[in-house]
């Protein structure tokens, strides 16, 4: 029997069992709060341990930038770690930081409003933490692409690498960028990578 206290060995932990209700899988989140949960297309709860507080600055570094940009461009809603959105396929997935454009934003039902919301951002943006499996995080851009997403960008502090995935095109792989600019729907948004590649020097350095 799993003992959830116990995942901390694993890097994540996929639970079978029948698909849960969206009440379901939310009372399941409030139940483990010390966890990350999602859920996959088939229905599998997939538990993952939190990210650690230097990602998370490096995290908020990246969702302010693209909330201040979004206050002047007023184009749409901007959304942190703690969104989970019902993608299409069926997955339960919560990106590190995303955006959605107003439009798709009102054509979100009333009744998920509070809740999950059943659409796919326009962009997303996955930060890969030290407990993170890469191969794990570029299914999960493919996963956002397939499902609607125009835009999405994989950070990996550890490598200074950010690869971008667009609809119908091969993932491109940007190799130390200072900074990463967007396009379609978020044209005019530029990433300022220099704090979040100073924080990971000061992780590194504090390791040594």
């Amino acid at each position: 029997m799993l003992v959830l206290n116990d995942i901390s060995e694993f890097s994540s932990v996929v639970l079978d069992g029948p698909p849960l209700t969206d009440d379901e899988f939310l009372a399941f989140c409030n139940r483990h709060e010390e966890w990350r949960v999602e859920s996959n297309a088939e229905g599998e709860i997939e538990i993952m341990p939190p990210p650690g507080p230097d990602t998370g600055d490096q995290n908020a570094e990246i969702t302010f930038q693209l909330r201040a940009w979004n206050r002047q461009s007023r184009r749409g809603k901007t959304f942190d770690s703690g969104a989970t959105f019902g993608l299409p396929g069926g997955a339960r997935r919560a990106p590190d930081a995303a955006w959605i454009s107003a439009e798709r934003a009102d054509a979100v039902a009333r009744s998920d409003r509070g809740r999950i919301w059943h659409t796919c951002p326009e962009f997303v943006i996955e930060l890969r933490s030290p407990s993170d499996r890469i191969r794990k995080l570029q299914r999960k851009m493919d996963e956002w692409i397939t499902n609607g997403a125009q835009l999405g960008w994989l950070i990996d502090p550890m490598l200074r690498r950010v690869t971008v995935y667009r609809p119908g095109r091969e993932p491109e792989v940007i190799q130390d960028p200072i900074e990463v600019e967007g396009e379609g729907l978020v044209s005019g948004f530029t990433l300022d990578l220099t704090p979040v590649w100073e924080i990971q020097d000061e992780i590194e350095a504090s390791s040594a």
